[in-house]
């Protein structure tokens, strides 16, 4: 892909605090989509215009930050990503993360158990068109 600027900031959301990311890791330049990540959902939406996400994930986690370059050899795009091109991206070789911080679940991003439901209707009725 010589279309895509690999040198803007790449991130990763984890649970768990490490160094390195083993290869086939996801990396995003979606600061937002990595710490959502970080929660470990099963389920994400993003739902507007404005990239606004939801997710059910339910324990804290921490942002990372690439800290080293990062070009095509480098990673490629998720193939069975349910996002938009270009969100999602995998590692072909381990690679250096420095910890940003600590990412706490806002309650205005979680999804609920009825928001669910709605979520799997539209998606049936997408399936059905």
């Amino acid at each position: 892909m010589t279309d895509w600027d690999y040198n803007k900031p790449w991130w990763h959301g984890s649970p768990t605090q490490f160094t390195m990311l083993y290869s086939g890791s996801t990396i995003t330049q979606n600061r937002r989509l990595a710490e959502v990540f970080s929660h470990k959902p099963t389920l994400t939406s993003i739902e507007d215009e404005l990239g606004r996400i939801r997710h059910n994930g339910t324990q804290d986690g921490y942002l990372y930050q690439i800290d080293e370059e990062i070009d095509a050899d480098d990673v490629y795009p998720h193939p069975e990503t349910s996002m938009g091109w270009g969100l999602e991206w995998l590692t072909r070789r381990p690679i250096r993360v420095k910890l940003i911080g600590p990412v706490s679940i806002r309650e205005d991003e979680y999804l609920s158990e009825a928001d669910i439901a709605v979520l799997w209707q539209k998606a049936a009725e997408r399936e059905r068109e």
